[in-house]
């Protein structure tokens, strides 16, 4: 019987040994067989992408973990997935299997603190250069490919400043110059986008966020199409960029409640813009909610749903106050990650010269204007919205 996403989510792995609902924590480091020759051809299942239930050595996986990339793999319409032990760790492992001496890659400005890092310092060092684009117009990225170029790595929304891209023309641009495709697709989830049936050659999620719902897990997952699995998997096997089997198991938890965790997220979402655009100090909400606005005509071509990570733009000459806001908050928590059950606000410093970042190359907000990333959780929207309002009272 075809099942929707939403019952096999519910269902998609039991402890049929145990009885259990749940799937077993599998914790191994050896993998035992009963001779060579089954341990040999066992091997050659793994490499010829043959369906399995084990791998032959702890670094590579457990049970556990293979039940979560067959979730994954499902979820994302994927030729395989790879596991980490950490968000980034995703990003990570596509870089360093695919990235080699003398190539560019194309990254946009918008991504993450860390991806930025990773694509800026430590692949220099292996001579590969990363070329910042803007997310903004699609030209300067058009303009931007060289014959170096191996990869376009695409965040979309953009981290903090949710930029949505035009995803089909970079795919266009991308096959038609022969470069690979990574889209980090955190904010969406694979329940609302499916990168690799547009095109993408990779798309990252960090499992952190919306897949473990519950701020007590981390890891990244990283599917991928038949073009790029071998090169990926020669890495991941002597990297040991594994995620462990209860981490994975946290995750598999998680994911059976994902559509209903983000409807919830979505609803609460809409009621706290309801109250931000109607307030005064807000001078911008940069989430898809106008419909006259490109962002959100991108947004609407190619999701089926929005999730509850937004930012808004103070403007306001003391930023002091700014960070008083902040402080005053009672339900909203002051932390890195979103995508757990409660809300979180940041205020975050996107400008070149900046403490703790090196900043955007692209940035269009002027110095009087503030970014605070909010995550609207779980709660119940009146009480955010009344835990917004006493705070905003701090804006000068």
């Amino acid at each position: 019987m075809k099942k929707s996403i939403s019952t096999f989510l519910k269902h998609p792995v039991k402890d049929n040994t145990n009885r259990s609902a749940n799937p077993p924590v599998i914790r191994a480091s050896t993998i035992l067989f009963n001779s060579m020759q089954e341990l040999y051809q066992h091997e050659k299942k793994v490499k010829s992408h043959k369906k399995i239930s084990h791998y032959t050595y702890g670094r590579y996986g457990s049970t556990t973990t293979i039940e979560l990339e067959k979730i994954i793999k499902e979820l994302e319409q994927a030729y395989h997935v790879f596991l980490t032990g950490t968000g980034f760790g995703g990003i990570s492992l596509a870089l360093m299997s695919l990235c080699r001496p003398g190539d560019e890659i194309l990254v946009s400005d918008n991504v993450y603190g860390t991806t930025r890092e990773i694509s800026e310092d430590l692949l220099k060092e292996f001579n590969v250069d990363a070329i910042f684009y803007n997310p903004d117009k699609f030209e300067d990225l058009q303009n931007k490919v060289t014959k170096k170029t191996k990869m376009i790595l695409v965040e979309n929304p953009g981290s903090n400043t949710f930029e949505f891209q035009d995803l089909s023309k970079i795919v266009k641009l991308a096959k038609q110059k022969n470069i690979l495709t990574l889209l980090d697709n955190t904010w969406g989830t694979p329940l609302y986008l499916k990168p690799l049936k547009i095109g993408f050659d990779m798309s990252f999620s960090s499992a952190t966020k919306y897949f473990s719902g519950h701020s007590d897990a981390m890891g990244g997952t990283l599917a991928v199409n038949k073009k790029v699995f071998k090169k990926i998997m020669f890495f991941y096997k002597l990297s040991g960029y594994r995620m462990s089997a209860d981490e994975a198991y946290l995750i598999i938890r998680g994911l059976r409640t994902l559509d209903v965790r983000l409807k919830k997220h979505f609803d609460n979402t809409k009621k706290i813009i309801n109250f931000l655009k109607k307030h005064k100090k807000i001078k911008e909400i940069l989430y898809p909610h106008k419909p006259s606005s490109k962002n959100y005509k991108l947004w609407k071509k190619y999701y089926s749903g929005a999730t509850g990570l937004l930012s808004i733009v103070i403007k306001s000459k003391k930023k002091s106050s700014v960070i008083k806001f902040v402080n005053s908050l009672e339900i909203f928590g002051i932390g890195y990650s979103w995508g757990g059950f409660e809300s979180l606000a940041i205020l975050q410093e996107l400008r070149k010269g900046s403490e703790y970042i090196k900043g955007r190359n692209f940035f269009r907000f002027t110095r009087d204007e503030h970014i605070v990333r909010l995550h609207i959780g779980l709660e119940d929207p009146k009480d955010l919205v009344n835990d917004l309002k006493k705070s905003l009272k701090h804006i000068k």
